[in-house]
């Protein structure tokens, strides 16, 4: 089958639940393999569905405090324990995380609409490095599953509210199939999805431009939505969401049509070829390999000069922005930047 590079939904949201149901079908105890790196810590060897929760025998009637929950490196047990009743969505985030303010509200108003049949566990990336690295978080937000203690990748980036409900429908399909399929209350008491949206504040709407772009990028149609951010960004400057959502668009326009095996093909045969290292960087990207893209750009900014070495210096500013200014990886590769510019 030709491979090819990630469609809208395949880079900003597309569930891969095939190992899920593998282990569904799995016999029991049949061993799962060692964790291997960037398994989630005590994860492995979690037991039958409902094994150490309290009221799971029945597979639900658990109680908890909320339905919206933060956790922290040490408290990830917990989530664990909770996974083998019902499924839980981790929402990895950061307060300076702009594309986070855009998708955590449309997380937390599901979770509240799935009435107990689905927890939210938020971890801040700035204060969990343990949970990042086991969850391979290459850029925030990262959102992913935990079914019976076992980790799951969901999608990275903020995505529409229907694309997000379809990731909660299969990832509770996922569930059934692995035998988790109860249910929690809060404080002993039903939750009234319409009370909890009542007694929080409704989300803030996306500036016109911002919605108008969302808009465009779900019909496919990315030159309207490169439009629409750059006409945000032209009205203000400082809007980091903006600038995040062209390189993320600008990112799709480039691979749309073409396909993977193509694209690498080219790479491995112009080593020096700035357009088809630039091709292949955004491959990289857009498949999380971030350190990938980074070093094949930057070991090829000294050997070029002109409108190359600019071309590769707007794209490397373009990933920063997509991957987070203010993470290690891209402080370090802006530092190497700028040495090999300056």
């Amino acid at each position: 089958m030709t491979n090819v590079p990630p469609t809208p939904s395949g880079l900003r949201g597309a569930v891969d639940l095939s190992s899920l149901v593998e282990r569904a079908q799995r016999p029991a105890g049949q061993p799962t393999g060692a964790a291997g790196p960037g398994a989630v810590p005590g994860a492995a060897g979690t037991g039958a569905p409902g094994a150490g929760v309290p009221g799971s025998e029945t597979a639900g009637d658990l109680t908890v405090p909320s339905l919206v929950i933060d956790v922290t490196d040490q408290s990830f047990q917990d989530v664990l324990q909770l996974s083998t009743v019902v499924p839980v969505i981790v929402d990895i985030w950061a307060e300076w995380c702009g594309p986070c303010k855009q998708l955590s509200p449309i997380l937390e108003r599901l979770t509240a609409e799935y009435d107990g049949r689905v927890l939210l566990a938020k971890v801040d990336a700035d204060t969990n490095p343990q949970l990042v690295q086991a969850f391979q978080a290459q850029s925030i937000p990262t959102v992913a599953a935990v079914i019976a203690g076992r980790p799951l990748g969901l999608f990275v980036g903020a995505l529409p509210e229907a694309e997000v409900r379809d990731v909660f429908e299969q990832v509770l399909q996922a569930a059934e199939q692995n035998g988790v399929s109860g249910r929690v209350t809060v404080d002993g008491a039903g939750v009234d999805p319409e009370a909890v949206e009542q007694g929080e504040p409704e989300p803030e709407p996306l500036p016109p431009h911002h919605q108008a772009a969302y808009d465009a990028i779900e019909q496919g149609d990315y030159a309207t939505a490169i439009q629409e951010y750059k006409t945000a960004i032209l009205q203000d400057p400082h809007d980091q969401m903006a600038v995040a959502g062209l390189a993320q668009v600008s990112l799709l326009d480039r691979l749309a049509g073409r396909t993977a095996d193509d694209i690498r093909a080219a790479a491995g045969a112009g080593p020096h070829d700035v357009q088809a290292q630039l091709a292949v960087a955004d491959l990289d990207i857009s498949g999380g390999h971030v350190e990938d893209a980074f070093g094949r750009l930057l070991d090829l900014v000294p050997t070029v000069f002109g409108d190359e070495r600019e071309s590769l210096r707007v794209r490397l500013v373009e990933y920063f922005e997509l991957i987070g200014a203010e993470g290690p990886r891209v402080v370090a590769a802006r530092r190497r930047l700028a040495s090999a510019l300056y």
